[in-house]
């Protein structure tokens, strides 16, 4: 027979996963970054009489929110096996690329969710705390006690995102709690000392420290409490303004900084991954590369009015040593540079993939300036698994997929900016998913003038949420280092970042806003001078790593203690 008591420990995880879910790009309800744990800790920290038996299966509950958040979150994913059979929209492409694109969903999310699972183990056997001390004790120790659980509770979250951001075929740290305050101007600020996942710790603190506030006064209520205030929702609101604070105070402009202005346009061919395999529209692209290109940098009475001009990933539709000569209406790489950039006085970076042998290819970035035998190249280092390269590739069941990944990229091995020489400014290459990958993009970082840029293929993943959700994830990296970003991308979204995270516009269609379209963005970066070393620049995820360190001690000396 239903029971609702029963069923509650079913329901309530599902309900937290999907309220998170909505808090990320399709939805943004930032709200819901700080009210979706309210019924997971309803039953992780239940609000019992002294005692009473605690939390029986907190690991199935974590990990029910987990699969409840990732499923919905990462849907876009199931499109990459689709694009693979030829889907160019949401039509039906076949049993088999269905499935296993919704396999490749349901895995990914599988894996994820025992970080969430991890997290409410911990929560509830380390960090939850007692309602006796919390709510009959002296004022002091009850507000400690509060706190102690509220942080080893953010510190588990916090510590478990920077874990799950390296481990397994080089991490996935999309979408952490802190990337759900993507559109909070003012909080994100703080991602200049402690990192995007750093951000993650704040709404798990305050939150639980609420939770705490509020059973202590149903404590009261019963008739099982001396006092209904503490400090340490106080203390919780204080930290919350404080990170505030400093937000608004780095949204301050700096009216001395001396800027260095990069003219820029960005280039976005907007070439389905259908036919950028089958090379039908090769000639076509060319053109419209061409055409774009011409247009906003050929000199007009002997003056450029642009700096750089930015193509995507891949963009040229055959790699870049790949057309010595003429053919079929596809030019000569070299000719076709050399035309270009005699056009004006500006420098171009495309991506290309460059191939050393016939198996030993790169992923790459390379920077023209006045003519083709004239470029830098920068090889992509942050390698996408099963996209790039096949993890284990002769080692079952992995080996299993080489049918569908044939090849494999090799990855570079250098982090050092490329150089632009008018005006002079380093840039910081990211191409594809690097831009979401902090703890690399810092490598890069030097005290001069430097710009982010992040060339990009999403048409992977078709017309879905995928680009905004990248987006919302890359917009970090420009807080944390404080560089300013511009994003060239095949589908979109292609934009300008300000050094404060800032979108200042981006390509889209003026009427519906779409950006999936193709065309041109030009606009002015302005590059502070001397760039700012952050803290995060200089330690990286020092803070999340020491939160997961602080857990894990944690566990060990309560584990010496009662073994």
């Amino acid at each position: 027979m239903f029971s609702i008591s029963r069923a509650l420990p079913l329901i309530l995880p599902l309900i937290s996963g999907v309220a998170l879910s909505l808090a990320y790009p399709g939805w943004n309800l930032e709200v819901m970054v700080w009210a979706w744990l309210l019924p997971l800790l309803f039953l992780l920290w239940p609000v019992v009489r002294p005692g009473s038996e605690g939390p029986r299966s907190p690991f199935l509950w974590g990990y029910l929110t987990g699969v409840a958040f990732w499923i919905p979150n990462l849907s876009w994913l199931r499109h990459s096996s689709r694009v693979r059979a030829g889907a160019r929209d949401d039509t039906w492409c076949g049993w088999g690329a269905e499935l296993l694109g919704m396999a490749a969903v349901i895995g990914l999310a599988l894996y994820c969710a025992l970080y969430f699972g991890v997290w409410a183990w911990f929560v509830a056997r380390f960090a939850r705390p007692n309602p006796q001390q919390l709510a009959m004790g002296p004022w002091q120790m009850s507000t400690l006690h509060s706190l102690r659980c509220s942080l080893l509770a953010a510190a588990a979250w916090a510590g478990l995102e920077w874990v799950r951001s390296f481990l397994l075929f080089s991490g996935f740290g999309w979408n952490g709690l802190g990337v759900g305050l993507h559109q909070n101007q003012v909080l994100i600020q703080a991602a200049d000392l402690v990192g995007v996942m750093g951000l993650s710790f704040l709404p798990v603190f305050v939150v639980c420290t609420a939770w705490n506030a509020m059973a202590r006064i149903v404590s009261v209520y019963r008739g099982e409490g001396t006092c209904r205030s503490r400090l340490d929702f106080t203390f919780a609101m204080v930290l919350l303004l404080s990170v505030a604070g400093y937000g608004m105070m780095r949204l301050i402009p700096n009216k001395e900084a001396e800027i260095v202005t990069v003219r820029t346009v960005l280039v976005q061919p907007n070439v389905a991954q259908v036919d950028a395999w089958s090379g039908a529209l090769g000639p076509q692209v060319y053109k419209r590369l061409y055409d774009f290109t011409r247009l906003n940098a050929e000199a007009r009475d002997g003056v450029t009015h642009t700096d750089l001009v930015i193509w995507p990933e891949s963009a040229l539709p055959v790699h870049l040593h790949g057309m010595p000569e003429a053919v079929d209406g596809l030019p000569a790489h070299e000719s076709f540079f050399n035309d270009l950039l005699g056009a004006g006085d500006y420098s171009l970076l495309t991506g290309t993939e460059i191939y050393e042998a016939p198996r030993v290819g790169h992923v790459s970035a390379v920077l023209f300036r006045e003519k083709y035998e004239q470029r830098q190249e920068y090889h992509k280092v942050h390698l996408v698994p099963f996209g790039e390269y096949l993890p284990y590739r002769n080692v079952p069941p992995f080996s299993f997929l080489q049918g569908v990944l044939q090849g494999d990229f090799q990855p570079g091995v250098t982090t050092e900016p490329l150089r632009l020489a008018k005006p002079e400014v380093d840039l910081i290459p990211m191409i594809c998913f690097e831009d979401t990958v902090g703890r690399l993009v810092r490598r890069f970082v030097r005290p001069g003038a430097q710009m982010l840029v992040n060339i990009t293929n999403d048409g992977w993943f078709l017309n879905s949420v995928e680009t905004e959700v990248h987006l919302a994830n890359a917009k970090f990296r420009a807080i944390e280092l404080r560089r300013p970003m511009v994003r060239a991308a095949n589908t979109g979204v292609s934009c300008f970042i300000d050094i404060n995270g800032q979108v200042k516009s981006r390509l889209a269609d003026p009427e519906t806003g779409n950006t999936f379209i193709e065309g041109f963005l030009p606009g002015e970066v302005k590059v502070p001078k001397v760039g700012e070393i952050t803290f995060y620049a200089r330690y990286g995820d020092v803070f999340s790593a020491g939160c997961f360190f602080l857990v894990l001690g944690t566990v060990m000396l309560r584990w010496r203690r009662n073994p």
